[in-house]
């Protein structure tokens, strides 16, 4: 396999699991999935630090395994450079469409791809 393509599978399989229920109820497992330097820019435009993030993401949707789940879809990646995979993507969560990017930064020794940043668009019920 390529090692740019490598990469982005791994940024991928990252995504995925933050989608999951049972990564997003634990501060442990989220915790080794985003970079102790990670920002978020919400879609409701709110700011978001590593901690603020790991404090509250137990009780955001999605969160919960009887409750909504993230449905991704067409996502996509680039290497920008070694150690950087950009992702795109859009996901639905009870009935809300929302567009994504993500940026991921390979850590030193055992940390692994993590999430450096976010940003996600809400999109409204008539755009296509």
């Amino acid at each position: 396999m390529d090692s740019a393509r490598d990469d982005v599978d791994q940024a991928i399989a990252g995504e995925l699991q933050l989608m999951d229920p049972h990564v997003r109820a634990s501060r442990e497992l989220a915790g080794q999935l985003l970079d102790p330097q990670f920002v978020e820019v919400g879609g409701s435009g709110r700011r978001w630090t590593y901690e603020t993030m790991l404090g509250e993401l137990p009780d955001h949707p999605g969160s919960s395994p009887s409750g909504p789940r993230y449905e991704p879809s067409d996502m996509s990646g680039v290497l920008l450079s070694p150690g950087l995979v950009h992702l795109t993507f859009e996901t639905i969560l009870g009935g809300r469409r929302t567009r994504h990017s993500s940026i991921w930064r390979k850590g030193d020794g055992a940390a692994g791809w993590r999430m450096y940043y976010h940003q996600a668009t809400r999109v409204p019920a008539d755009v296509e």
